[in-house]
């Protein structure tokens, strides 16, 4: 009897593995068949990987095995600069295709589908690499730009970028809440309500790459820490939550020349799902432009201008106190040549440095008035009211040269070290990035741009920042100190020329030990020399010796 049992069971058993080995043929052979078909690449879901679409040919991208419980996947490819289009059909169509360098399609699964393909192609005629990867979602998550009423795609998971030269620009379609397979889409029309798409929320994030790094390799290494939820909830730095009832855009500071990734995340509160929208990159400057491009920021004028700046910013940051006509002069001309003649003749003729160091204070003022509006505090929703910025920035910039006032060769000196030292960061930036020279520029952008108050001005903080600090702090700090032990037995300002030349001329007029006292003065010898120009020549005749 015991034998008799145990046959049943051993006939399963060659039954099952029988079953197991041929799936592991069948699924061998459909990734053999995947990769030796041109142009056929299998995917798995949520694996990263390489894409090239060369030219003249086209992709054909596919997943199979898909489980029974996603409801909704979205395909994504990631190219540096060169756009790609992706299609639902291998014939692209204004409504079944995209074209960009970040793009995405998201497919709705029906009953018992298990299978989906997708085809990609070079719009330009030319090479195209970067990273693709499949995300799965389900039925309670929110469906990405599932409402869509503005793009040509029914479902657009994309986000659109623009950027000038003062502020970078991304716009979304608003999304959906999630629903089964087979299922009609909930309607996007509906003004309140928990059923409806009005309960979702959307998380801004924002990833910079490494500064002054253009190089694809760095690019498609980051972008992958961007591209699902978990990646950017980790890397990514949140910056806002939009509601259903607020505008889709988002507006940022441009950084030329600096990566920038920018991801959304749309969350159900009441399920407490969330899905990624297809994240988007900038570097705020063209790769393919024949001018003026990533690689060509910096021009030699730029570079000599600056360089020049830093110097003299150097000489301002050790030398600015002693040298104060040298040094007014110039700073001040950049005010315009009179303003800067009348600022420096003031002092000259009267020897009064208050207004020279009303000017040196409202400088410094600016300055770290612009400082404070760079840290994260000028990211306040407060100071998004122009008024309310200006006041505060204003107030913040006349503080100082009431300072300086009480203590002017302090405060003098304090603005030759910090703005001097400054002006080296500026010379520095023409040769390699640094985020420290956005600390006026975002001024300057708030100021030519009505539009710019909308935009985020946070910049990234990497080791190149950090060692700029570091020298930006030491040139100040050795510069006040260098000032202030050579100024130490010498008058609070260096004194007038005017008032020295009229001491001088006094001295010389009492003290008759000096040769200029017996020197005519000034009127008296130049009448002279008038009358010798003037005085008539006798003839010259026989002249006889007197004799005695």
């Amino acid at each position: 009897m015991p034998v008799k049992e145990k046959q049943p069971c051993l006939g399963k058993s060659i039954h099952l593995l029988n079953n197991l080995i041929l799936m592991s043929i069948v699924v061998s052979w459909d990734e053999v068949m995947a990769q030796n078909v041109p142009g056929l690449v299998k995917f798995s879901l949520g694996q990263f990987q390489n894409l090239s679409v060369t030219q003249n040919f086209s992709v054909e991208a596919v997943l199979t095995r898909i489980p029974g419980d996603i409801t909704h996947i979205i395909f994504q490819f990631h190219s540096q600069y060169r756009n790609a289009t992706v299609s639902y059909d291998q014939t692209p169509t204004s409504n079944t295709s995209l074209t960009a360098h970040d793009v995405g399609l998201v497919s709705a699964l029906h009953l018992q589908q298990n299978s989906l393909q997708w085809y990609m192609e070079s719009p330009e005629s030319k090479p195209v690499s970067g990273m693709a990867v499949i995300l799965p979602y389900k039925a309670r998550d929110p469906v990405p730009g599932g409402c869509n009423l503005e793009y040509n795609l029914d479902i657009e998971p994309n986000i659109y970028l623009h950027y000038n030269l003062f502020e970078t620009i991304i716009r979304f379609a608003p999304a959906n809440i999630g629903y089964a397979r087979g299922q009609t889409a909930p309607s996007c029309n509906v003004s309140s309500g928990q059923p409806s798409r009005r309960r979702l929320e959307y998380d801004i994030y924002q990833y910079f790459l490494p500064e002054s790094d253009l190089s694809e390799q760095v690019f498609i290494g980051h972008i992958q820490k961007m591209a699902n939820i978990h990646e950017v909830v980790a890397n990514g730095k949140k910056l806002m939550t939009l509601s259903s009832n607020d505008q889709p855009m988002v507006s940022f500071s441009s950084l030329p020349g600096q990566g920038v990734i920018y991801s959304i995340i749309v969350r159900d509160p009441v399920f407490n799902t969330s899905a990624s929208y297809v994240p988007v990159h900038t570097y705020a400057c063209s790769f393919t432009s024949t001018l003026d491009n990533c690689y060509t920021l910096g021009k030699i004028s730029t570079k000599v201008f600056f360089t020049i700046a830093g110097m003299a910013g150097l000489f301002i940051c050790f030398f600015g106190h002693s040298f104060f006509k040298s040094v007014r002069l110039s700073l001040t001309a950049l005010m315009g040549v009179m303003g800067g003649v009348l600022l420096v003749l003031c002092w000259w003729r009267f020897g009064s440095p208050l207004l020279s160091i009303l000017i040196v204070g409202l400088i410094l003022g600016f300055l770290f008035s612009s400082i404070f509006f760079f840290t994260p505090i000028g990211d306040f929703e407060i100071f998004r009211s122009d008024v309310v910025f200006w006041l505060t920035f204003t107030s913040i910039a006349l503080v100082v040269p009431l300072i300086c006032v009480r203590f002017p060769r302090e405060g003098n000196i304090t603005a030759c070290g910090v703005v001097g030292g400054y002006t080296v960061i500026l010379a520095v930036n023409s040769y390699t990035y640094t985020s420290l020279t956005y600390i006026t520029l975002d001024i300057l952008k708030r100021a030519l741009n009505n539009n710019f108050s909308k935009a985020f001005t946070n910049v990234p903080f990497q080791d190149i920042d950090f060692i700029m600090i570091t020298v930006w702090a030491v040139l100040a700090v050795s510069g006040m100190v260098l000032q202030l032990y050579r100024e130490r037995t010498r008058p609070v300002f260096p004194p007038s020329p005017y008032m020295m030349w009229k001491q001088e001329r006094e001295r010389r007029k009492t003290n008759i030990l000096d040769p200029s006292y017996h020197v005519p003065p000034l009127r008296a010898r130049l009448k002279s020399r008038v009358d010798e120009m003037f005085r008539r020549e006798e003839p010259a005749g026989e002249r006889t010796p007197l004799l005695l």
